[in-house]
């Protein structure tokens, strides 16, 4: 019995899944339809004078920490030195750096003036595109910013 039994489910597993064309149809115009209204990932670039400035909204992205971020795309190479400086009088800033693998490279809440902005300092050791994202801390404000990015040179 035992046989006949793993026999029986074996042929039934190794037949295709029969899936009626309707079906079919409305299974892929769903998908199909999800990703054509769903907004693309795709971040600002930084314009060559290195600075900008923006609001931050609820329409931005969500950070699943009850608020919002915005996201810089910066092309970086190996041995850049910089600052980003994020000002806000409207919002407590954080900045984040997120390397071209994903990973976190430098987060900065507040800067050594004592104030709300914040300062990232960076050593660039893997060249490629960079995401610089600016946040409020605790997920709470919103308003206008300043992002300025400074190369440093040794002298």
């Amino acid at each position: 019995m035992r046989t006949v039994f793993s026999h029986n489910l074996l042929r039934w597993l190794a037949k295709p899944l029969m899936v009626p064309a309707t079906l079919l149809g409305l299974m892929v115009g769903a998908s199909s339809a999800i990703a054509q209204t769903s907004p693309l990932y795709n971040p600002i670039s930084i314009p060559s004078s290195n600075e900008v400035t923006d609001i931050l909204s609820n329409n931005d992205i969500p950070t699943g920490f009850g608020g919002f971020a915005r996201d810089y795309a910066i092309t970086l190479s190996e041995g850049d030195h910089l600052v980003i400086d994020v000002l806000s009088d409207e919002f407590d800033t954080i900045v984040t750096l997120i390397g071209p693998d994903g990973t976190t490279f430098g987060e900065n809440d507040d800067g050594p003036d004592g104030t709300t902005n914040s300062m990232l300092f960076v050593r660039v050791t893997t060249p490629g595109q960079y995401i610089m994202r600016v946040a409020p801390y605790a997920g709470q404000g919103f308003g206008e910013f300043n992002i300025k990015v400074t190369r440093l040179r040794p002298i």
